[in-house]
C-alpha cells in the first residue's frame, strides 16, 4: 500500500466525515445549545392555586409541509424530509418533552391529494415525526392539508380528522394545564357544516371553564376540570393583526415582506373571530403557525401570542421550534434554533475547498517527488 493508497483512503474519510457533520452531527451541536426554559416565580398568576405537580414539559412545532407529487422534486422532498427527520429525532433526543403540538399544514398538498396519496402522507409523517411511549403528539389542521374555507369538504375534513385524529375544537388536559386547540378555518362565522359545530364546542369548552374556574351553581359535575388555570390557544392561523410589522423575533419576516398587510381568514383570523375566541377561551398564551415567520405580541386581551416559523427549511432558512414548561399558575416558553440552511451549505462549501486544495497539494508534491 503506497502513499496514493493512503491519500485516496484520508480523503475518503475527510468526504465522509463531511457528510456525517453536516448531515447529522451538527443538528446536535446547534440544539445542544437549547435547553428546558426556567420558570420565574415573580411572574405566577396569583389568583391561581399553585400545584405540587411537577411542571408540564410540551414541544411546539408548525408547517412541516411535507412535498406532493405535484409541487415538490423528489430530490427536494428527500432533502427536506431528512432534515426535518433529524432536527426532530434530534430534539425528542435531547429534550425528552411529554407534549409535542403540531400547529398545522402538516403537508403540503394535503388539499388536493388522491386518498391513496393522503395515506402515504400519513404514513411519512409518522414515520419522520415520530415520539417515544411516553410522549403523546396532537396536531391541528392546516389549510393546505383540508383547504381555505371557501373549498373545504365534508369529505377533506373527515379525512384529516380520522387519519390524524384531530377534531376541528379539543381540549387537551393534563397536570391542570388546559391547551385548546382548534381548526382556524371552522371560524369563519357564516353558519357552514364545519363552522356550526366549532361554534358549539367552543361553547361547551366556555362553560367548562366558567364553570371549573367559579364552581357555579348548576354546572353539570361532568363538566367541571379537577383544577382551573387559564387555558393555552393552540391553532393554525394566527389572531388577527394588520401585519408583521411589530414583530421583533430574530426569526421574524424579513422587509419589505414584514410590511405587507394581512388579509382576514387568509394571512390571520378575521378581527370578530379573534375578540370572540379571546372572549370565550381567556388564554394565557396563544401559538399560532402559518407565516413561517416568527413573531410575539400582546393580545388585545390578556396574554401573548407567539407565532411558531415553519419547521421545513424549504421555506425558511433559519426553522425552529418552542419548548414550554407549564404549571397551573406559571409558564416559560422559548425557541431552539436548528441549524441554518446556509451555514450547512457553506461548510459544504468550505469542505470541498479543502478536499479540492489536498488534491491539489498532493498531485504537485508527487509531481515534485518524480522529477527528483
Amino acid at each position: 500500500m503506497g502513499p496514493t493508497f493512503n491519500f485516496l483512503k484520508r480523503t475518503f474519510v475527510g468526504v465522509i466525515f463531511l457528510l456525517l457533520y453536516c448531515e447529522v452531527l451538527i443538528f446536535y451541536f446547534v440544539q445542544m445549545n437549547c435547553s428546558w426554559p426556567s420558570l420565574d416565580p415573580s411572574k405566577s398568576d396569583e389568583t391561581i392555586p399553585s400545584s405540587t405537580e411537577k411542571p408540564l414539559k410540551i414541544m411546539v412545532l408548525a408547517d412541516t409541509h411535507l412535498l406532493g407529487s405535484k409541487r415538490g422534486h423528489w430530490l427536494d422532498k428527500l432533502r427536506r424530509e431528512w432534515q426535518m427527520y433529524r432536527a426532530f429525532q434530534t430534539a425528542i433526543t435531547l429534550h425528552n418533552p411529554e407534549l409535542v403540538f403540531v400547529l398545522g399544514d402538516l403537508m403540503d398538498e394535503g388539499h388536493i391529494c388522491s386518498e391513496k396519496e393522503f395515506d402515504y402522507y400519513i404514513d411519512r409523517f409518522y414515520n419522520l415525526f415520530s415520539v417515544p411511549d411516553g410522549t403523546k403528539m396532537y396536531v391541528v389542521v392546516g389549510n393546505h392539508d383540508i383547504g381555505f374555507h371557501y373549498r373545504i369538504s365534508p369529505y377533506l375534513q373527515k379525512r384529516f380528522e380520522k387519519g390524524f385524529k384531530s377534531p376541528p375544537v379539543q381540549l387537551v388536559s393534563l397536570r391542570g394545564n388546559h391547551f385548546v386547540l382548534v381548526n382556524s378555518m371552522a371560524l369563519e362565522g357564516d353558519g357552514c357544516f364545519l363552522c356550526q359545530p366549532a361554534e358549539v364546542e367552543l361553547r361547551n369548552i366556555e362553560k367548562i371553564l366558567k364553570c371549573s374556574k367559579n364552581s357555579t351553581k348548576g354546572c353539570d359535575p361532568s363538566l367541571t376540570l379537577p383544577k382551573y388555570s387559564r387555558p393555552i390557544l393552540m391553532q393554525h392561523y394566527p389572531l388577527y393583526r394588520e401585519s408583521d410589522k411589530e414583530c421583533t423575533d430574530f426569526d421574524a419576516a424579513p422587509m419589505p415582506e414584514k410590511e405587507e398587510l394581512f388579509r382576514e381568514n387568509w394571512e390571520c383570523l378575521s378581527k370578530e373571530a379573534t375578540y370572540q375566541i379571546l372572549k370565550q377561551v381567556q388564554p394565557r398564551l396563544a401559538l399560532s403557525g402559518h407565516t413561517h415567520h416568527g413573531c410575539t405580541r400582546q393580545l388585545p386581551i390578556g396574554g401573548i401570542e407567539i407565532t411558531i416559523p415553519s419547521f421545513s427549511w424549504r421555506n425558511k432558512n433559519n426553522p425552529n421550534y418552542a419548548l414550554g414548561v407549564f404549571t397551573p399558575n406559571n409558564y416559560a416558553i422559548s425557541k431552539c434554533e436548528m441549524p441554518k440552511e446556509s451555514t450547512v451549505f457553506n461548510l459544504y462549501i468550505l469542505g470541498i475547498i479543502l478536499i479540492f486544495l489536498w488534491l491539489f497539494l498532493f498531485r504537485k508534491s508527487r509531481r515534485i517527488n518524480i522529477k527528483h
